[in-house]
């Protein structure tokens, strides 16, 4: 068994791929617009990692309320220094949800409200300043 990907519904195809693609870092790795369903499907990928787990967006073409978003849980990454790439988000407008007060772990939200869990790879990096004094905004 291998694990191929999750789908995520969205609102606004092209907010989420900025998130996602710009923000984020993750890369289009196969899309496909289906006129007769009315939909879109976008898979995105982690650079490099193409043939393991993907996310799948998934846009319908008419307007639907998908609620909060809470019941799907979340999507969870691993980073190379999670200082800097909760920075990094926050730098381009990302509101960082749960900081990395403790050097392992953040979590921030897409444009949908999915929740995403970024996880330092390897040890913990050493707790610091600004994440050790900020507050939680919000739910994740």
């Amino acid at each position: 068994m291998k694990f191929l990907h999750s789908m995520v519904r969205v609102r606004d195809l092209d907010a989420s791929l900025d998130f996602y693609c710009n923000k984020l870092g993750l890369e289009v790795v196969g899309r496909s617009d289906h006129e007769k369903g009315r939909f879109t499907l976008v898979f995105l990928a982690a650079p490099g990692d193409s043939d393991r787990g993907q996310i799948e967006l998934t846009w319908n073409w008419d307007a639907e309320d998908y609620g909060s978003a809470r019941n799907f849980g979340h999507l969870a990454f691993s980073v190379d220094d999670i200082h800097a790439t909760c920075q990094r988000l926050m730098d381009a407008g990302v509101t960082i949800n749960r900081p990395p007060r403790d050097g392992h772990m953040a979590f921030v939200r897409s444009p949908d409200l999915i929740s995403i869990e970024l996880l330092q790879k390897g040890d913990s990096l050493e707790p610091t300043e600004p994440w050790i004094s900020m507050p939680n905004t919000g739910i994740w």
